[in-house]
């Protein structure tokens, strides 16, 4: 019979140092820039101007070439060679025609080495300046009153975030002990559909790399056969894991209630980082089904965590 309760383990319960506060404000600061409006003098490299345009070409308007309130910053090469530069000296309210030529290998092949003519109004010109860490910054970017605040919301995010990172650890060395003399028969059919998994896996892995798997097995001089068998290891394991999961779950009489599917749901948009109504439309029974599988497993690593014998031992991060 599976034991699976008086399981040990150590819980590395890492605290937020002040340090890693700083670096992360850092971080922010760097992220994020403002913009200051320019009163006093024409525009000049660097600097940010918000344009109204409209783009003609042999006296007719083409698509893509208008726009209004567009921030462009003088200097960084978006635009058209040319573009940039004729904005330069300018001062809010004025209208200038840019005239500029398309370059040959221009993308829209009715453009490319047309000769064309903007309209532009500037509306605004303005300076990009990085923050300083102080109240004003806080409230702008970090949506609080003061730097303390700031602080303590950083801290309070970082903390949490280490604390899910160590839990899941701790489930994972607990579930590998479980199973460590837990080794039921596996049918062909169930190991196969593991290593398929596997292998949809290592190909999501190589496509993030924008590689191919025929091409991961060029440079590693291995068929697709041969990483298809190097992983049957790690496939019985996961098999193994889903069965004494189950176990878990049938003795322990585990269910998805509706709040918990609820609850994983807005994880699920969290994680995304999207609202309940953007991710609603995805929401179908095969969704749902998932996500209920999902929150079966995780109650039954709660309840292995709750159940084991846990040593803390405290670290700073």
């Amino acid at each position: 019979m599976l034991e699976y309760r008086g399981l040990k383990a150590t819980f590395e319960h890492l605290t937020i140092d002040e340090a890693e506060i700083d670096r992360q404000i850092s971080r922010l600061i760097e992220q994020h820039v403002r913009t200051i409006r320019v009163e006093n003098r024409p525009s000049q490299l660097d600097d940010e101007v918000v344009l109204d345009f409209t783009g003609e070409c042999g006296g007719a308007a083409f698509e893509g070439g208008h726009a209004e309130n567009y921030p462009l910053l003088l200097g960084s090469g978006t635009f058209i060679p040319g573009f940039e530069e004729q904005l330069v000296g300018r001062r809010a309210g004025d209208d200038v025609d840019v005239n500029v030529t398309f370059p040959v290998g221009y993308p829209v092949a009715s453009l490319a080495g047309q000769k064309a003519v903007f309209h532009c109004h500037v509306r605004e010109i303005r300076v990009r300046e990085k923050y300083r860490p102080n109240d004003e910054f806080a409230r702008e970017v970090g949506g609080v009153r003061s730097m303390a605040e700031l602080r303590e919301k950083i801290r309070a995010e970082l903390q949490a975030r280490v604390d899910r990172q160590a839990d899941r650890e701790l489930k994972e060395r607990l579930i590998d002990q479980l199973i460590e003399h837990f080794h039921p028969e596996i049918t062909a059919e169930q190991l196969d559909a593991a290593l398929d998994i596997e292998m949809r896996d290592l190909e999501s892995q190589l496509a993030s790399q924008n590689l191919t798997l025929d091409q991961y097995a060029q440079f590693t001089g291995r068929t697709r056969a041969q990483m298809r068998e190097d992983r049957v290891p790690q496939a019985r394991k996961n098999v193994w894991r889903q069965m004494a999961i189950a176990e878990i779950v049938e003795r322990e009489g585990i269910e998805a209630d509706e709040e918990s599917v609820a609850d994983a749901f807005a994880a699920l948009c969290r994680d995304h980082g999207m609202t309940l109504e953007q991710l609603q439309p995805y929401f179908d029974s095969q969704m749902e089904a998932a996500l209920a599988r999902s929150v079966v497993e995780e109650k039954a690593l709660d309840l292995l965590r709750d159940c084991a014998e846990i040593t803390v031992v405290e670290k700073q991060a």
